[in-house]
Formats: structure tokens, sequence, C-alpha cells
């Protein structure tokens, strides 16, 4: 079992920067693919960024340039770093970690764990 639980969430005008954290427990946190989504009102849940236990990272496209997803395998934490913010950011966001081979990274279907969310609001 592992669990996440996510913070650094708040209300942040647009232009704005924020760092969301993602805390897991567990010993094996290094083997798992981290990944972030976000769900706003009335909206599915989406992929937002990933980043696989070599390292690797993967980004939607709306990211462009703005986020930046990290870990610290020591401290067994994630991070979303969130430059430039618009009020369409605007969501609840979610840390996830898996480590099943597929599908891949962009889809729910690959994490077995969820944390509770965190909110972000980014006002114009």
């Amino acid at each position: 079992q592992v669990q996440l639980v996510e913070s650094g969430g708040g209300l942040v005008q647009a232009g704005g920067s924020l760092r969301l954290s993602c805390a897991a427990s567990g010993r094996t946190f290094s083997t798992y693919a981290m990944g972030w989504f976000r769900q706003a009102p009335g909206k599915e849940r989406e992929f937002v960024a990933a980043i696989s236990w070599t390292g690797t990272t993967y980004y939607a496209d709306f990211v462009k340039g703005r986020l930046i997803i990290s870990r610290d395998n020591a401290k067994n934490t994630v991070y979303l770093q969130m430059n430039s913010l618009k009020p369409e950011d605007t969501a609840v966001y979610y840390c996830a970690a898996g480590r099943r081979p597929n599908p891949s990274y962009y889809y729910t279907e690959r994490y077995d764990y969820w944390g509770r969310g965190t909110q972000v609001t980014v006002s114009s």
C-alpha cells in the first residue's frame, strides 16, 4: 500500500506560481511512476504531468513549459512547479502512483494509488 498526501495548493493571481508537493508513504517510492492529474468542476479528470521511476518526464500539451514535475526519492516526494498560472488552471490537483507497465502515463488506469487532492484557484 502507498498513501499519498498532496499539499501546496491555494489561491494565486494569474501569472503567479505555486509548487505542489505529494508525500508518499512506503519504502518502494523510487520504483513507482508518479503522475499529476487535475479535475475542474463539471469536467473529467485530466492528465497534467508524470515522471517515471527512471526520471523521464511527460507533459500534457497545455502545459507548454509552464509546469515542471520532479521527484526526490530520498524524501519520498514528487513536486509540480507551476508557473505563469492561468484562471483555466483552476482545479483540484491529484497525485497518483503506479507500477503497471501500461497503459501510457497519460491515463488514470496506469495508476493504482491516489491522493485526496489539493485545490488550486487562479484569480484573474
